[in-house]
């Protein structure tokens, strides 16, 4: 996958940030100037933990989130919904898709609970995905009580921007204060032919609603002299910079030079389940449990055990293909 933005009037003004903006396939984000990047190789499994720690931590993060391989999970990207009012090609078929029954979804005080767990156990930063995360009319309530939990650095949102404009600034003050942008395309008819709505300027008003907010965007058009960057071990993305701008063009190679190595992702589904892995079909319950009256510890045990049995590695593309999974709506960005 390859990451890429084109220069439009909505992308305007350069700062430096952490925000993202994504576009379909492409991804546009900025980075922090100052400061350095750790090296690793890709193949150092048992040195994942001790790269991934951030050293500033009050506590030791939980071996609960520490897998076989000593990969150290610090990210929870949490599925607020499966419903989504664009129908892009790639992701669902123009008559949608089978919805779990919302009683079977978690509710918010379900989400910030099991999000707690997490964050008490060493994860410091979520995202909030979907299906359509914006969607959800409790989504301010939902990021007022996650941001305000303590240990967590970053509150994130995966969003195709066509109702966020009028939801974002309610939704930085109660501390969502990173956001990816997702933009199939910079031409009104492609986007409506992708996606099978319209929508097109509401995504850009709403990437303009950010950089009047301050999500600080970047820049990146075609160029030469791009020049690779030294990513993090847990970085998904193969990142280069262009000189005289704070952004970054990047490549996501998921397949053909996979991150696995480095991986420090979880998944709580919308319906409860746990997923450890994007590619792998392997869930478990959490909702469940946690509706009859699990304790903490029993939680943290069921957490614990899918984390270990989590693999070294996803299977190939043409084994994914003929393995039985849920749709990424379902799953979620």
């Amino acid at each position: 996958m390859v990451l890429f933005s084109k220069s439009v009037s909505a992308l305007r003004g350069l700062r430096s940030s952490a925000v993202g903006y994504e576009v379909g396939s492409y991804l546009v984000r900025s980075c922090k100037t100052g400061g350095s990047l750790d090296h690793y190789g890709t193949s150092m499994y048992t040195t994942c933990a001790k790269l991934c720690e951030d050293p500033s931590k009050e506590s030791s993060p939980s071996d609960m989130l520490i897998d076989s391989f000593g990969r150290l999970h610090t990210y929870l990207r949490i599925s607020l919904t499966e419903r989504c009012n664009l129908r892009c090609q790639y992701c669902m078929p123009a008559e949608g898709v089978e919805l779990t029954p919302s009683s079977q979804l978690l509710s918010p005080n379900e989400i910030v609970s099991l999000a707690n767990l997490f964050v008490t156990s060493g994860v410091n930063k979520i995202r909030l995905t979907g299906g359509e995360p914006t969607i959800r009319k409790d989504i301010e309530d939902i990021c007022l009580q996650l941001s305000s939990l303590k240990g967590l650095k970053t509150l994130a949102m995966t969003t195709n921007g066509i109702t966020l404009a009028r939801k974002l600034p309610k939704l930085k003050e109660f501390g969502l204060n990173s956001i990816n942008i997702s933009l199939d395309t910079l031409v009104p008819a492609k986007f409506e032919f992708l996606t099978r709505r319209k929508g097109h300027e509401k995504v850009l008003e709403s990437i303009n609603a950010a950089i009047d907010l301050g999500y600080n965007p970047v820049k990146v058009v075609k160029y030469q002299g791009l020049q690779r960057i030294q990513d993090h071990p847990s970085e998904t993305a193969k990142n280069y910079r262009i000189d005289g701008h704070h952004g970054t063009v990047s490549f996501i190679t998921s397949m053909t030079e996979h991150f696995c190595a480095g991986c420090n992702r979880l998944r709580l589904l919308a319906d409860g389940n746990f997923k450890v892995c994007l590619f792998g079909p392997s869930e478990v319950s959490l909702r469940d449990p946690l509706r009859a009256g699990a304790e903490e510890d029993e939680l943290r045990e069921i957490i614990s055990s899918a984390v270990k049995r989590k693999k070294a590695a996803h299977a190939g593309m043409f084994d994914i293909a003929k393995t039985a999974n849920r749709p990424m709506v379902h799953i979620g960005g």
